[in-house]
């Protein structure tokens, strides 16, 4: 395989997979945020909750349509860039992303008609259920992807058979409860709650600025505040939770996000800062706080943390008698009867995926030098800088996230949002959890390489064979159309806010006290 034709492959599914992921955390938040806002509508009888809940929900259906559209390029590109993955392993991947289509997407895409025009043509009480039950759609489609996608970080449930020579499901109850995926769901999913929260508080505090829709405004504050806080903290729990994931599923990746190239002494300190170098093999200047990453990881003081080094020379034993199992395929494709190699099979079938490994340096795995097997192990090596810069800027923003919303919690309650300063702040912050959040999916991609799914499948083998210019025509074509998409919505939300929540035959949102166009009232000073 073309190593060009690989990475740029791999380049085409990141663009469209990030630009996509622009749109599915704001859909996740603002879903349930709807839900909570008409609830409050149902339960007081207030009509400004009525219009505070269709202002939200219209920036959600402009969100929701780019979501749609853009997801379904992706799926395409499992056939089109990456048929051999396909292949390999669409019996077990294929299904989670079934089910989403005809669970999850119809039940969101059925009832969000509903939820839009059904305002008046339904109770309160019926309404609700119909914007609840697209929240809930909304939110099972994040889980049945995610599903997949962790099967992908810890292929259970599965194994390969040679009588097909594919991987196939041997429990699908393992598939669905993956504890990565678990993990992975609800992490993902409060980060689109924290996402949808800042948003809104970005937003309302831009029309407190201008004195505009101030009842509004402030009322969606106190909901986002609310909402984000506890979304906020979710994250940072969820996120130890997926470290302590890492320890027994992607050892790999959990040292090279520390930078730990050799292994310690447990419990292991966590670094929150340093240099990895990968030339000397070590993280220069750096700043560890003792116990901490032996505590996440292990859940204990006695635990260990391996680190590089030692996960490479394990990795090397793993090629080895991986090629084990590889030749016992390669002679029970010539006699499907032969009884010895069908028991070495058995025994070595767990390392097959580290033999393919191979496939990069030599045809025949089983011709391949001691040099070869050490630049394989060697590979299972991720980009350490990147995986140790990206988390900190991660957590560090989880943390920011956390004592922002604490801040917007005590002004909701003590000075009702008319702090200009803390205004700013909520509208110059906006950009932020996309940023972390874009950051946590290459963080977790990267992380995995060089497989496509962890210990079975490499990454440069999944991919179909394509030219290269080929690839470069549905990397511009798709750059020129998603960068039209992105232009339009930008277009359409800003023409959206600008409008502010009015409504046609409905009294001013602030009850009769909004300042005309000729003088807005200011806020008060610090």
């Amino acid at each position: 395989m073309d190593m060009a034709v690989v990475e740029l492959s791999r380049l085409q599914f990141a663009l469209t997979a990030m630009y996509h992921f622009l749109f599915v955390p704001l859909t996740l938040g603002l879903s349930f945020l709807l839900v909570i806002m008409e609830s409050i509508y149902v339960m007081t009888g207030k009509e400004i909750w009525r219009t505070i809940t269709r202002f939200w929900g219209k920036l959600f259906g402009i969100n929701f349509v780019l979501g749609v559209a853009t997801g379904i390029t992706m799926e395409f590109e499992f056939g089109t860039n990456w048929a051999y993955y396909s292949h390999y392993v669409g019996d077990i991947f294929g299904a989670p992303l079934a089910i989403e289509g005809l669970m999850a997407f119809f039940l969101e895409a059925t009832f969000v008609g509903l939820m839009f025009f059904g305002w008046d043509r339904l109770s309160k009480v019926a309404h609700l259920g119909v914007t609840f039950c697209v929240a809930l759609g909304s939110n099972l489609s994040a889980l049945w992807i995610l599903i997949a996608n962790g099967w992908m970080q810890n292929p259970t449930g599965s194994a390969f058979n040679p009588e097909t020579m594919r991987m196939e499901v041997t429990d699908f109850y393992s598939v669905l409860f993956n504890p990565v995926a678990q993990a992975k769901f609800v992490h993902t999913v409060s980060a689109g709650y924290v996402c949808a929260s800042l948003f809104v508080l970005g937003v309302s505090a831009l029309y407190l600025l201008r004195g505009k829709w101030t009842n509004v405004a402030r009322r969606s504050m106190m909901v986002a505040a609310a909402f984000g806080l506890a979304s906020s903290l979710s994250v940072v729990v969820l996120g130890d939770e997926s470290g302590y994931a890492l320890t027994d599923n992607q050892k790999m990746k959990l040292a090279a996000i520390e930078g730990m190239w050799h292994t310690e002494e447990a419990p292991a300190g966590l670094a929150i800062f340093g240099i990895p170098d990968r030339d000397l093999q070590e993280t220069l200047y750096e700043i560890k706080i003792p116990y901490v990453l032996g505590l996440i990881s292990t859940r204990s003081l006695t635990g260990e943390v391996m680190g590089i080094n030692d996960l490479v020379l394990k990795a090397d034993e793993r090629i080895r008698s991986g090629l084990v199992a590889y030749d016992a395929v390669e002679k029970l494709k010539a006699d499907r009867t032969d009884a010895s190699a069908r028991e070495d099979f058995e025994i070595h079938k767990r390392d097959l995926g580290y033999a393919m490994l191979l496939k990069r340096y030599v045809a025949d795995p089983r011709q391949a030098t001691n040099e070869q097997i050490l630049m394989a192990a060697k590979d299972t090596i991720p980009n350490v800088p990147v995986m140790f810069w990206l988390f900190r800027m991660m957590a560090g923003l989880g943390f920011f996230f956390i004592a922002f919303f604490a801040l917007a919690f005590y002004c909701a309650s003590v000075c009702q949002f008319n702090k200009r300063w803390f205004l700013k702040v909520a509208v110059a912050i906006m950009p932020l959890p996309w940023i972390a959040i874009e950051g946590g999916w290459v963080l977790a991609e990267i992380g995995r390489q060089p497989w496509a799914v962890e210990g079975v499948l490499p990454t440069f083998l999944g991919a179909s064979s394509l030219s290269l210019s080929q690839i470069w025509t549905t990397i511009i074509g798709f750059t020129l159309l998603y960068g039209t998409l992105a232009f339009i919505e930008i277009r359409l939300m800003i023409a959206t806010i600008r409008k502010g929540p009015v409504e046609h035959h409905a009294p001013p949102a602030d009850g009769g006290m909004q300042q005309s166009n000729a003088g807005f009232a200011p806020l008060p000073a610090e």
